[in-house]
């Protein structure tokens, strides 16, 4: 086998760490941006908000340095490296790293009075471990039912198999449970509340949710035989074998959809509060009407008021101004300079991202001008993420992750950013139209029907095309399942 050497030239593109921090930065939460905060001025004590005033802790530091009891401190840098440093880059006479705030007129805040407060509510597992105080229980059992709940995840489901929890239980708590012992207690927690909750997949979950409502009628016994016997089919939507095996008319089956439409696929999902940011709509950006004029602003949580730490400057001074520059305060030096680098670049990762912020929501309103005006769906236009990236100046990946984690508060309700892209539609003059658009004059189309004689897709296909969009039946009949609407013969009523 013969050996070649060869020479290939790469283009890669990696990002520095801190680039990395920054594009993270950028997809928390508003809602979470104060704990992310305060994370780091724990961890780096040279970064404080401007209400902050110099306490203890800066002056432990440097009498730390000073009295030499960390001797294990070992400097990042070197002496040389001191040598290098020119203390008026971190402190002056004019006080200039003090002015090193995060503030911006260009970005106008909401009054902190106008955002919207956050609840405190137990958790969903503590929520779930409360019920099982109900139910009598020795403590081999008590610590198995406890694992089991630490097992469902934040949608509800039990999703690990007896055995793992088994095993679980035996390495971790030296308890010896077998999987009969395991089912037991399942079941006798598939009785809390939520309905559904504890299910190994959606068709227990839903199943488990019908079972409470047994005895409300024949409705509910249809269902679940639907439900249980022809699962796959339902989900399928082959519901011409589901109506030939249990022998059930358009009216059965309609009632059945009903019935299975209200339950709640994700039984943990509303409960409690596993993280606030999703639990809680906390609006990013506030867009008002003013005589027509439209107005944006950031929530004041997107802008708080960091600086430098006021002690770490005036230790930089008094080191300074010292004659003597041993091993010791050459290290401390290095030591607060990493610091004040670190904070600085927290403060601008901090103004990149509020200027992020802005910039993407302002041309995503200036785009989408004459929705925001009236709140009308129709007046959305087609807009892709590569539409507003071109605008701003900024890679379609930012405003991907700007589009799908924000919100932004209007007069006419509060939406996630994503809401406002869709593809676009071409009419019959050959102008675009967002799909949006057309999607909300189906649905009005449909609610404005004859329910004793609905329209059927091919009716609907041609209304839309005599109105200029050119669509096909097809298209039709995917928009009105991503709208939720049943067929024809299934919005009927007699």
């Amino acid at each position: 086998m013969a050996l070649s050497q060869s020479l290939q030239q790469k283009l890669l593109q990696k990002l520095s760490p801190q680039q990395i921090q920054l594009m993270k930065l950028l997809q928390v939460p508003t809602a979470n941006l104060e704990e992310r905060i305060k994370e780091e001025m724990e961890e780096n004590p040279a970064l404080e908000t401007a209400d902050e005033t110099h306490d203890e802790s800066d002056t432990e530091i440097a009498d730390e340095f000073e009295s030499g009891e960390d001797e294990d401190f070992e400097s990042e840098g070197s002496e040389d490296e001191y040598d290098n440093i020119d203390i008026s880059d971190y402190v002056s006479d004019e006080d200039d790293i003090a002015d090193y705030k995060l503030k911006d007129d260009n970005y106008p805040e909401m009054d902190e009075k106008q955002t919207i407060p956050f609840k405190i509510e137990s958790t969903f597992h503590e929520f779930l471990l409360d019920q099982l105080t109900m139910l009598t229980l020795d403590e081999k059992q008590r610590k198995i039912a406890e694992q089991i709940v630490g097992s469902i995840d934040d949608d509800g489901y039990l999703r690990r198999d007896y055995g793992a929890i088994a095993d679980d239980l035996a390495f971790r708590q030296n308890i010896a449970a077998t999987e009969e012992e395991i089912a037991d207690l399942v079941k006798q927690i598939q009785q809390f509340d939520p309905p559904g909750i504890c299910a190994r997949d959606l068709k227990e979950c839903l199943l488990l949710q019908l079972e409470r409502k047994r005895e409300e009628g024949n409705e509910v016994a249809m269902t679940i035989n639907i439900l249980s016997d022809y699962f796959d089919e339902f989900t399928k939507k082959h519901y011409d074998k589901i109506q030939r095996g249990l022998n059930l008319t358009d009216e059965d089956l309609k009632a059945a959809i009903n019935q299975i439409i209200r339950l709640n696929p994700k039984p943990g999902g509303n409960i409690g509060e596993v993280n606030k940011a999703e639990s809680y709509i906390i609006p990013d950006f506030f867009i008002h009407n003013n005589n027509n004029t439209l107005e944006l602003t950031l929530n004041s949580k997107n802008a708080p008021d960091l600086r430098i730490s006021e002690g770490y400057k005036d230790m930089l001074r008094d080191y300074d101004k010292g004659s003597k520059k041993d091993k010791r305060q050459k290290e401390a030096v290095l030591f607060i300079k990493q610091k004040i680098d670190a904070a600085k670049w927290f403060i601008d990762a901090i103004k990149q991202r509020q200027h992020t912020l802005y910039t993407t929501m302002h041309s995503i309103m200036e785009y989408q001008h004459d929705f925001f005006l009236t709140g009308d769906e129709t007046m959305l236009k087609p807009m892709i993420l590569k539409d507003i990236a071109e605008r701003t100046g900024l890679d379609i990946s930012t405003v991907s992750r700007v589009a799908n984690s924000k919100f932004v508060q209007t007069e006419f309700g509060t939406y996630r950013l994503k809401f406002f892209f869709s593809e676009s539609l071409s009419t019959e003059s050959g102008e675009e139209v967002s799909t949006r658009e057309v999607k909300k004059i189906l649905s009005d189309m449909v609610e404005g029907e004859s329910k004793k004689k609905p329209l059927s897709d091919e009716r609907l296909t041609e209304l839309l095309q005599q109105k200029g969009y050119n669509i096909a039946r097809r298209t039709v009949a995917k928009y009105r399942e991503q709208l939720n609407i049943p067929v024809a013969r299934l919005r009927k009523q007699l």
